[in-house]
């Protein structure tokens, strides 16, 4: 079977990322390829090391109506069985394309909706009705969490046209033996200018206004003796490092902008925070639940989805200054130290979640046959 994933860019976001997790862990008697309509950064670079070849399709815009027929050839030289969109973008042109291509077994992934909110922007009837439009030209939309799943029944996509298939996360990746985590530890917090017995408050992330950053900030300032690390990159860190100068808790933040070893980086801290109110899944938090860190978010589907013993580690709390301080506060002197993963990490193990796609490929392709093409072969990457 082969699989053109269409995604809007390549950058080092969630969603991304997510995809190139899925792609690694996906059965090798599948071959997948990937279009970025624009943006081939960070994870494309990895993907194409990966062995996966990555095609850039030099979208100039949203607006920049060529990348249509661009995408079109493309789907119907590939001669794919299937075709698998991600992101708004991507899914309007990607199921258009891959409709006038001949190509019927169109899969998308909803990773980013919320009430009001798509992809961090105000969903307007303008971009409900193309959204809407688009989505009858596929066959079904994967929902990352059940609060997506309720987003796309109150803007009226049929619920035979969803499937509830979450995000997962690659546990063992962020799982160290008690030497190697320390030597990570120690190294990194060298590497960052971070004293050896600081208690480190993490933030993993795209700076940007939803994700509420400036709610750890703010609470620094009644923790004199913690340090703020702030993993990612994104329009609002100025604004945050603005911020932080501001409180005089500057000398005391650490911005480390995008990076590639975030679970190595997870060994540097104390504790994960995940103040934003609203998330369509919170892998951030998954992820610092797989590393044993305790975890405060704000919202996190995927753990609302399940019992509280399947994270006893995480606590749920207003997304305020305030509150945020007085939990570090109690952290700070209990010093917990690294915990075993809990069961919600098992829950979401990237093995499973692969595994459940993978079959949903075969009946889709199946069911929807795609165009005739000559025998598989390897492409090489490019």
């Amino acid at each position: 079977m082969k699989v053109l994933h269409v995604v809007t860019g390549l950058h080092a976001g969630g969603a991304e990322r997510q995809l190139a997790l899925l792609l690694r862990h996906l059965p090798k008697d599948q071959q997948h390829e990937v279009a970025a309509l624009t943006n081939p950064g960070t994870v494309a670079r990895e993907l194409r090391a990966g062995g996966f070849r990555v095609h850039h399709l030099d979208m100039r815009g949203n607006r920049d109506l060529g990348v249509l027929p661009r995408l079109t050839r493309l789907i119907r030289a590939g001669r794919y069985d299937l075709v698998h969109t991600h992101l708004y973008r991507a899914m309007l042109y990607g199921r258009l394309a891959a409709r006038l291509a001949g190509v019927r077994a169109v899969l998308a992934t909803e990773h980013s909706l919320q009430a009001g909110m798509i992809e961090g922007r105000p969903t307007s009837r303008g971009v409900r009705a193309l959204y809407l439009g688009a989505e009858r030209l596929g066959r079904t939309t994967l929902a990352v969490s059940g609060q997506v799943a309720g987003v796309l029944d109150d803007w009226g996509v049929p619920a035979g046209r969803v499937r509830l298939l979450p995000n997962g996360v690659d546990a063992a990746r962020y799982r160290f033996g008690a030497a190697e985590r320390s030597a990570h530890r120690v190294r990194l917090r060298a590497q960052l200018g971070l004293p050896t017995d600081a208690f480190v408050i993490g933030a993993v992330g795209r700076l940007v206004p939803g994700k509420r950053f400036e709610v750890p900030l703010r609470a620094l300032v009644r923790l004199p003796d913690a340090r703020l690390l702030l993993v990612g990159a994104g329009p609002e860190r100025e604004d945050l490092l603005a911020l932080a100068e501001q409180l005089g808790v500057r000398s005391r933040v650490v911005p480390t902008g995008e990076r590639d070893d975030v679970p190595e980086l997870l060994t540097a801290m104390d504790v994960l925070v995940s103040p934003s109110r609203q998330e369509t899944f919170g892998l951030a938090v998954l992820e610092g639940l797989a590393a044993g860190l305790p975890v405060l978010h704000s919202a996190c589907p995927a753990l609302a989805e399940l019992p509280p013993a399947a994270a006893p580690h995480a606590r749920e709390l207003p997304s305020d200054p305030d509150s945020y301080a007085r939990e570090l506060a109690l952290l700070a002197l209990a010093r917990p130290g690294p915990a075993p993963a809990p069961p919600a990490v098992a829950h979401y193990d990237i093995a499973r979640i692969a595994a459940e796609l993978a079959e949903l490929y075969r009946e889709s392709a199946a069911a929807l046959p795609g165009p005739r093409r000559p025998a598989r072969r390897r492409a090489a990457a490019h």
